[in-house]
């Protein structure tokens, strides 16, 4: 299974260092770093002073390479969808690829003075929270479950950094389904969802 990340705007090396290095452990697969997409024309709303999710992901989809499993686009931008003030991210259910907002998870955004660890933590949330819609999961009730719906930080915040049990199964379900597939084997219904 190989997931790739792919930086846009304002993403640092070590912002994606730590991101790489918890979805290679977390989801026990290869990853790899695509050279950085430059800001699509048409993705900034200047009357919403914002990047449109939907226009960033458009330009990133073309970009997933062939073998690849999942495609994470990283930003800097603000991002928003329309019927949304702002989102931290957004993901194609059961679909190739996700987008994660690094700006509204930093501290400094808020006006707040730094805080690196907050940071990470929320980073890390959030990867699991898209990357888990990739793989089927919905939003869960739990809201210390990483895959509650967050609307603003706070929401992050009082997440435990992982999933709930149900949700934790479900996820290796469906890993252990793809990777069945990918090998050309069946351990079970390809499809069956939730």
């Amino acid at each position: 299974m190989l997931i790739c990340l792919l930086p846009v705007a304002g993403v640092c090396d070590g912002d994606l260092d730590t991101i790489e290095g918890f979805v290679a452990s977390y989801f026990a697969c290869e990853t790899r770093r695509l050279p950085p997409l430059e800001t699509p024309a048409g993705a900034w709303d200047a009357k919403r002073g914002q990047h449109d999710a939907t226009a960033l992901m458009r330009a990133a989809l073309p970009l997933l390479p062939g073998g690849a499993t999942r495609l994470l686009v990283v930003t800097g931008h603000d991002i928003y969808i329309p019927m949304l003030t702002f989102i931290f991210g957004q993901a194609q259910v059961n679909g190739p690829a996700a987008i994660l907002s690094l700006a509204r998870l930093r501290q400094e955004f808020h006006g707040l003075p730094p805080d690196g660890t907050l940071y990470v933590e929320r980073v890390l949330k959030e990867v699991l929270h898209e990357l888990g819609h990739t793989f089927g999961l919905v939003h869960c009730a739990d809201r210390a479950c990483t895959m509650s719906l967050s609307i603003n930080v706070t929401n992050i915040d009082v997440k435990r950094g992982e999933l709930c049990d149900a949700c934790a199964d479900e996820l290796v379900r469906r890993l252990r389904v793809l990777r069945a597939e990918a090998a050309g084997g069946n351990d079970g219904p390809a499809g069956s969802g939730t």
